[in-house]
């Protein structure tokens, strides 16, 4: 039995314990939680939670059919699976995601036009040395591949900044995320990859205008 805060008797007997589970919402801390018959209660509705191997969608007309059978009167409203319900619970975690994944398709969409940027500018200021390299017989590719060197020195001091500035902010933003860690490996290495097929992306172009400069022309550009 337990106690009665305000009598001191007791008036409740415990028949059963069930496992700890959410009650409302998956991050939410399990609460201790007592059940009573709905019978002794005031409140005035109830809940239940049907168990099937059939699809969730196809019991519905069953339950209610049940219900109706019982008291024709009882309304039943708020009817979903529990599927949808953990779904409703992290809706605005999954807002959030789609709004971070939006901001993050658009920020690699800047830093690809800004590389882009840059190194089409320091292939123009560099016309005259790529054109005297090639006049003493640079070939093309060596060209194209000291631009693309720069490119690589660029990627690497940025992407390690990048990587661990992920980490640090990953880690502060795990207690939002649900069933999800700061600092996944798989998510950083695909980081990693995007960015460098990026970076090569916006750098191939500028290394291939540079590798097909003519000399002459190059030794005469103002």
């Amino acid at each position: 039995g337990a106690t009665n805060g305000l009598t001191g008797t007791l008036d409740i007997e415990i028949v059963g314990i069930v496992r700890d589970a959410r009650y409302s919402e998956v991050k939410q801390e399990m609460l201790p939680t007592y059940f009573l018959p709905y019978q002794q209660t005031s409140s005035g509705f109830m809940t239940y939670y049907l168990r099937t191997s059939q699809a969730p969608e196809a019991v519905v007309a069953s339950a209610r059919k049940a219900v109706a059978q019982v008291d024709a009167a009882l309304p039943i409203d708020g009817v979903r699976t529990l599927e949808t319900q953990v779904q409703d619970s992290i809706f605005l975690d999954r807002f959030i995601g789609t709004l971070a994944t939006a901001f993050a398709a658009l920020a690699t969409l800047l830093a690809a036009i800004g590389l882009y940027g840059v190194l089409a500018y320091t292939v123009s200021l560099r016309t005259r040395e790529i054109g005297l390299r090639m006049a003493l017989g640079a070939a093309p590719a060596r060209v194209r591949n000291m631009v693309l060197r720069q490119v690589a020195v660029m990627l690497v001091v940025g992407g390690s900044v990048g990587l661990i500035a992920a980490v640090w902010i990953g880690t502060l933003a795990s207690a939002m995320l649900y069933q999800m860690t700061g600092a996944d490996p798989v998510v950083l290495a695909g980081a990693t990859v995007i960015l460098t097929l990026v970076a090569l992306a916006a750098g191939f172009v500028p290394a291939r205008r540079a590798a097909r400069i003519d000399p002459m022309l190059a030794l005469r550009y103002e």
